[in-house]
């Protein structure tokens, strides 16, 4: 479905990615793990078009699609929930979760779905998004990308700067969320949960692949090797 082949991807004259080799089938979620600055955020924002590559160094059901921009990209069925949320604060819940619509993709996901998933946005539809918690922006995010109807949706530091208990509501709704055939990608630094959720993973460190394997089978102490580059 989603390949990624020596990918690189730079920062001006700074190489943030040095040929990352990874690949999501369909129905598949895949856990891209590895500490602060290993590359995960740039490969998700290459993937999806904010950041420049070559043409075949991303491919979508074996099109190459590295070259088009990122519009194009959320079209064929890639949506990404971006690291700290990315809200549009001058506009409501329900204003934020109908821009994710504008693909024009059929599906499932439409506002009454989301409002099911997570039901306290249904209640505060016409607030400003960005005076919500950080937990319910993170899930306005989330309903924002569903809302596009994606084939695959990847899911930047999903937890980050979330309480707890939060955490553990946003990946309660995570099987709902791929039961319906969706694939994922999800950035996370808890090694725990992205190994719970995923089928395989790939773990970054310096912008490459250090290790990948099965999440059944990985084993902790080769993961934290690679996950720390010792």
């Amino acid at each position: 479905m989603l390949e990624t082949r020596n990918l690189a991807s730079y920062y001006g004259d700074f190489q943030a990615l040095f040929g990352i080799d990874m690949y999501v089938d369909h129905n598949e979620v895949v856990a891209l793990i590895g500490a602060n600055g290993a590359g995960k955020t740039t490969a998700m924002r290459t993937i999806t078009g904010l950041l420049p590559c070559e043409n075949d160094m991303v491919l979508w059901n074996n099109k190459p699609i590295g070259k088009i921009r990122a519009d194009q990209v959320a079209k064929l069925g890639i949506a990404m929930v971006p690291e700290w949320r990315q809200l549009f604060p001058s506009l409501s819940v329900e204003e934020n979760l109908k821009i994710g619509a504008q693909s024009k993709r059929s599906g499932i996901w439409n506002l009454n779905k989301v409002y099911e998933l997570f039901p306290i946005l249904g209640q505060r539809r016409a607030q400003g998004s960005t005076t919500l918690s950080g937990g319910q922006q993170q899930m306005v995010a989330i309903g924002r990308a569903l809302m596009a109807n994606p084939d695959i949706i990847l899911f930047d530091e999903i937890s980050l700067g979330l309480a707890p208990i939060v955490i553990n509501q946003i990946y309660d709704a995570l099987p709902d969320i791929i039961s319906n055939g969706l694939s994922a990608v999800i950035v996370e630094q808890d090694l725990n949960r992205a190994l719970k959720i995923a089928d395989r993973y790939y773990c970054l460190s310096e912008g490459k692949v250090t290790l990948s394997g099965s999440a059944d089978t990985a084993s902790r102490a080769e993961i934290s090797q690679a996950y720390f580059g010792i």
